[in-house]
């Protein structure tokens, strides 16, 4: 009897399927945007959105937590720097599912998945992301920016 056993199995054993989510997380976060089957993208939603949750706040645990699942240190570098600023102000809800229709060979529904935030047609243009602030520093002092100096305009020789 299947009582309690809510999420899909995907028709894989465990370490098959934890694997699969883990590189198709991977390579969302990388790409912004992946094409696979509907199902295998609604376990992908639930596995990833925990994630990305997890990453607004830039700390060595939630690193360590989510490098544990992604092993990918391309994917967390990503996920805490560029992806955690995007979605700093939104609640929830950071991926989309797009129904592209079946796959020619084996009728399978197909489906193109995308992080919210990183569509352009959706968000009407280039939306700026509002930059949180980081708790993760390396190092005992603050660098301070030296201020930038104006190189002196070239002078021109004049043969007159």
């Amino acid at each position: 009897m299947r009582h309690n056993k809510k999420f899909n199995h995907l028709g894989r054993k465990s370490a098959h399927r934890n694997a699969m989510l883990a590189n198709m997380a991977c390579s969302l976060i990388l790409n912004k945007r992946i094409t696979t089957t509907v199902a295998k993208a609604k376990a992908l939603r639930i596995y990833v959105e925990p994630m990305i949750t997890r990453s607004k706040d830039d700390s060595t645990v939630s690193r360590r937590t989510v490098f544990a699942q992604l092993q990918s240190k391309e994917a967390v570098t990503e996920l805490f720097r560029e992806i955690s600023q995007k979605v700093a102000e939104r609640p929830g809800g950071y991926t989309r599912i797009i129904k592209l229709g079946t796959r020619l060979g084996d009728s399978a529904e197909m489906c193109m998945m995308e992080l919210v935030d990183y569509n352009e047609v959706y968000t009407g243009g280039e939306k700026k992301a509002k930059v949180a602030k980081s708790t993760r520093r390396r190092g005992g002092k603050k660098k301070t920016e030296a201020p930038a100096v104006e190189a002196a305009p070239a002078q021109e020789n004049n043969a007159e």
